[in-house]
């Protein structure tokens, strides 16, 4: 029995789950999330837990349970207290402005990069040099971000670019000045 895939995933209160064939829908305070489960996976919505149970102990089969059950705990948990990813921008003139519902990105390039949020992603800019990713769904939340790295990932350099909170960017020695 997987370890993962044999708890119940509890529903706090406030967060309603209902299956239809093999779509779950799971709505919170947050909003409301689908997940097409994968046929061979059996979900049930008991008393205030989801419950996922696999039909035979294949390695497909084994790893399966664990994803789903993870894919529907994370579903519960967004739509409860959502998701957040911190991104920072170092380097000189660099920058970022909220527009709108998007930000407009300034990375050292000859033009600005304007980035509208997708929806059910909302952009925040605390200040000019962080940028914070929020919303429910946790896949979704880890692709803006990275999109948003994307545009000047840090170089190993100076260090310059997007980076998550807290990465740590390895750095090269520069030239040195020959004989």
């Amino acid at each position: 029995m997987s370890r993962i895939g044999k708890m119940p995933v509890d529903l706090p209160k406030g967060v309603k789950a209902t299956l239809k064939g093999s779509d779950l829908q799971v709505t919170g305070p947050k909003g409301t999330l689908t997940l097409e489960v994968n046929p061979a996976m059996a979900v049930s919505v008991e008393e205030g837990s989801i419950v996922v149970q696999r039909p035979s102990d294949q390695s497909r089969h084994k790893a399966l349970h664990g994803l789903t059950r993870s894919l529907v705990a994370n579903m519960v948990e967004g739509v409860t207290d959502g998701f957040e990813k911190k991104l920072e921008i170092v380097g000189v003139g660099y920058r970022a402005e909220k527009k709108g519902k998007g930000i407009t990105l300034h990375l050292g390039f000859s033009h600005t990069i304007d980035y509208p949020a997708p929806e059910g992603i909302e952009l925040d800019v605390p200040t000019q040099t962080q940028v914070v990713v929020r919303g429910s769904d946790k896949q979704m939340v880890g692709q803006v971000a990275a999109e948003i790295r994307g545009f000047r990932p840090p170089e190993p350099y100076k260090g310059k670019g997007v980076r998550y909170a807290g990465e740590q960017v390895r750095r090269k020695a520069g030239k040195t000045a020959g004989a």
